[in-house]
């Protein structure tokens, strides 16, 4: 069987990769500390599953609009409302199946063979497959722990070509939890709308900031009302196995954003979006803010932790829950310390061969969306394999 250029050219997902590795050390009879999959252990607030029980056993599940429920639709937009202060029309909402499937129509949306999209790097992975799957190219702009892994103004006009048709961005980020700074983020923007160019931010983990309280982050839309915006009932709702997301699109995009979403799925899932509705109640909302602040107290658990194995992180994240850790020191590389954790202290942790050309080598990210108790376990076990290293 011949198969397609493009599935031979896509790379494994490498955080997958070491599920599968951990999966079959577990089937041996050992406890795996995973610190690899950005997978908060929350699950959906309590009124969410309620919801989700009750909805399978007694209601109707016909498919929806492909946009997704109107009564989501305009929930989503009351939330940007309540937390971030920004008016947005209901029929600009466009439900998904996941956040990356958010991706998949965007690109789809808006990317033409030989396109050039600048990203930073590292950054998520698929973001670069799903534009390369629709023929553009990926231009990446390294980036280091000065500009705290992200694109700031100077290396956007820096990096910029005549082909450049658009510009990405994840804020926090995805694998390094750094957040962009507001007035970068409206200068970056402003300069790519000069240049005729979209922009595609994705706010993932916008809602799971946890820096300084004056430095509270906001939507993009409050200043580049023309963004492309991509979030999820993922992580800051915890519904990851319910692939569940959205996006906010322009005005001029709505039909289009319909179009692709009957042709690629039809519509999102009847029953995640019926109990997501449960999502914006007072309870749900006030549960998942708890769970947020807790984030901070997993975070200065890990940083404590990785400071006293002797481990690096040149910049401390200030959103999602991911640690950006330099190896360098170890004498191994990304991939080969993230082997010898996972064999000889069984704990899985992702190299940065996932999300950079440029630090490949030299970075691992971890995760910190797993329980304190396992925090504190996997912390130890470093510790441990540290000392086996330097000894």
């Amino acid at each position: 069987m011949k198969y397609s250029q493009r599935a031979q050219a896509i790379s494994p997902f490498l955080a997958m990769a070491f599920s599968e590795k951990a999966a079959i050390i577990e089937a041996q009879g050992n406890h795996v500390v995973k610190l690899n999959i950005g997978e908060p252990d929350f699950g959906a607030p309590p009124d969410v599953l309620k919801a989700m029980q009750q909805l399978a056993v007694n209601a109707p599940l016909p498919y929806t609009s492909a946009l997704g429920l109107p009564e989501l639709r305009a929930a989503i937009a009351g939330f940007y409302k309540t937390k971030h202060q920004i008016d947005i029309d209901p029929r600009r909402v466009v439900v998904t199946a996941g956040a990356s499937a958010a991706l998949m129509l965007l690109s789809a949306a808006l990317v033409d063979q030989g396109d050039k999209v600048i990203m930073a790097d590292p950054c998520y992975p698929c973001n670069k497959q799903f534009i390369t799957s629709f023929g553009g190219k990926v231009q990446l702009v390294p980036t280091q722990a000065e500009s705290r892994f992200q694109l700031d103004s100077s290396l956007l006009q820096q990096h910029w070509q005549s082909g450049t048709r658009g510009l990405m961005l994840a804020t926090p980020s995805n694998p390094t939890g750094t957040a962009v700074a507001t007035e970068q983020l409206a200068k970056m923007c402003e300069f790519a709308k000069d240049k005729g160019a979209w922009r595609i931010i994705d706010e993932i983990y916008l809602n799971l900031h946890h820096g300084p309280a004056d430095s509270e982050l906001t939507s993009v839309l409050s200043i580049d009302d023309q963004a492309f915006v991509i979030n999820s009932f993922s992580k800051y709702f915890g519904m990851t196995g319910w692939r569940l997301g959205w996006c906010i699109v322009p005005e001029d995009a709505v039909d289009v954003m319909e179009r692709l979403s009957q042709n690629y799925y039809i519509c999102p899932s009847t029953l995640a979006q019926k109990a997501a509705l449960q999502c914006f109640t007072a309870d749900s909302l006030a549960v998942c803010e708890a769970r947020r602040l807790s984030l901070v107290t997993r975070k200065n658990l890990v940083i404590a932790g990785l400071h006293k194995c002797g481990l690096s992180v040149p910049v401390v994240p200030d959103g999602a829950f991911y640690v950006y850790i330099d190896v360098t020191a170890t004498g191994l590389t990304a991939m080969e310390f993230c082997e010898q954790v996972l064999q000889q202290v069984h704990v899985s942790l992702t190299p940065s061969n996932d999300f950079s050309e440029q630090t490949d080598k030299q970075f691992v990210r971890l995760s910190f969306a797993s329980s304190e108790s396992e925090l504190a376990e996997g912390l130890l076990r470093l510790e441990r394999f540290m000392g086996s290293l330097n000894s």
